[in-house]
């Protein structure tokens, strides 16, 4: 009996369920999550480099290549979901990280829907907007890699405790992203314009399809903006 002592609890202590909750990070998933779903939109400028040059072979890989890594993004995010400590010993308030990861979702799901609906009409914008397509498609895609910068420094906020030179950093990253959010806004406003004015030669349903891309570039650039500032919520709590 008293040999068997030291073996029950030590089984008893490997099985505290505290141990097993401080061993486990959600961060390190959620900023795996961003990671994967800046790989979507960066696809982006090359898909619509493919669509202007008629390429739709390549634009084709390309929406393929979209849509593998929003369903990674997809597995990684039911992942967190599932597995995010209901617990008051979180350091971070659960609802707060689900509102973040869904923030990150949509900025693939986005990516997969313009190459989708571009693909799927082999949708190729006029020449006279091809420039500020591109402009616009690019900023996009530095604002999801803005997002990916500012998420990957949410361990080390925490190490910190949300205090000190750390949370100045990542305020000035987030500054960053909402410049490049801002910058998408006007470029988007200029596609449209520049669309307004030749609409009138254009088939009435490409036009629309056209408003339909440019809304959605700019939805994804709001998204990545949104990724800061639920952020910023989570360092002020």
């Amino acid at each position: 009996m008293t040999s068997r002592e030291p073996k029950g609890k030590k089984r008893t202590t490997g099985s505290n369920p505290l141990s097993k909750l401080f061993g486990r990070s959600p961060i390190g998933p959620i900023q795996e999550h961003m990671k994967v779903v800046n790989d979507a939109a960066q696809l982006l400028p090359a898909f619509f480099v493919a669509s202007a040059e008629d390429n739709w072979d390549s634009a084709a890989q390309l929406f393929k290549d979209i849509s593998r890594a929003e369903r990674q993004a997809d597995k990684l995010k039911r992942s967190v979901r599932r597995h995010l400590p209901k617990s008051l010993f979180m350091p971070v308030p659960r609802g707060d990280l689900l509102e973040l990861i869904t923030f990150q979702d949509k900025v693939a799901n986005t990516a997969k829907d313009i190459a989708g609906l571009a693909l799927g009409r082999k949708m190729k914008f006029p020449e006279a907007m091809q420039s500020s397509l591109m402009e616009l498609v690019t900023t996009c895609a530095e604002t999801s890699a803005q997002a990916l910068v500012v998420i990957s420094e949410l361990d080390e906020l925490l190490e910190v405790g949300f205090s000190g030179r750390a949370v100045k950093q990542v305020e000035s990253m987030i500054k960053v992203l909402e410049k490049l959010e801002g910058r998408t806004d006007k470029q988007s406003q200029a596609l449209r314009s520049k669309l307004f004015k030749i609409e009138a030669e254009l088939p009435p349903v490409d036009v629309m399809f056209y408003y339909k891309i440019i809304e959605l570039l700019a939805a994804s650039a709001d998204d990545a903006e949104r990724i800061g500032h639920r952020l910023q919520i989570i360092m002020a709590k």
